[in-house]
């Protein structure tokens, strides 16, 4: 597959993107209070890593197998009272927790772009589909800031 150079731009954004978004959710699963969103954390961290490593193939010319289905989970969005005992705490992981809403909201911005960008179809149905597990980080993130009451 040979990639324009726009879809190269394009990807070289993405992968930059993915890099950060792997960086700051290890960074911040160290950083968490609640073990609960230790563990989430630590899980979209992993999803990412695939993102990174489905992008560095497109990059090289690979064409994408098709996408494995989605499977949402927020099983790890649970309330942690106990932690949360004192306001520090809650308001520690409430910075994390908004910062990675927003970073996922950019990069599902980032990777809606793309899907109108490309003119192989397996690259762009590729591109939808982490684009849908972006937006399920996103939820999984408001899930938790919501059993939290820390979003408003």
């Amino acid at each position: 597959m040979v990639l324009t150079s726009k879809e190269t731009d394009l990807l070289k954004d993405m992968k930059e993107e993915e890099e950060l978004c792997i960086k700051k959710y290890e960074r911040y699963s160290s950083e968490a209070k609640c073990p609960e969103l230790k563990n989430l954390l630590f899980s979209i961290a992993a999803t990412e890593r695939e993102h990174l490593k489905t992008i560095t193939e497109i990059m090289s010319g690979t064409e994408p197998a098709p996408p494995k289905p989605l499977s949402a989970d927020n099983s790890l969005c649970k309330e942690c009272a106990q932690v949360y005992s004192d306001t520090e705490s809650k308001n520690a992981d409430k910075f994390i927790l908004s910062d990675m809403l927003s970073t996922e909201k950019h990069v599902s911005s980032l990777y809606n772009t793309g899907i109108f960008e490309f003119k192989s179809p397996a690259v762009r149905k590729m591109l939808s589909h982490i684009q849908s597990e972006e937006q399920q980080h996103g939820e999984q993130l408001y899930a938790f800031m919501n059993a939290n009451s820390m979003y408003s």
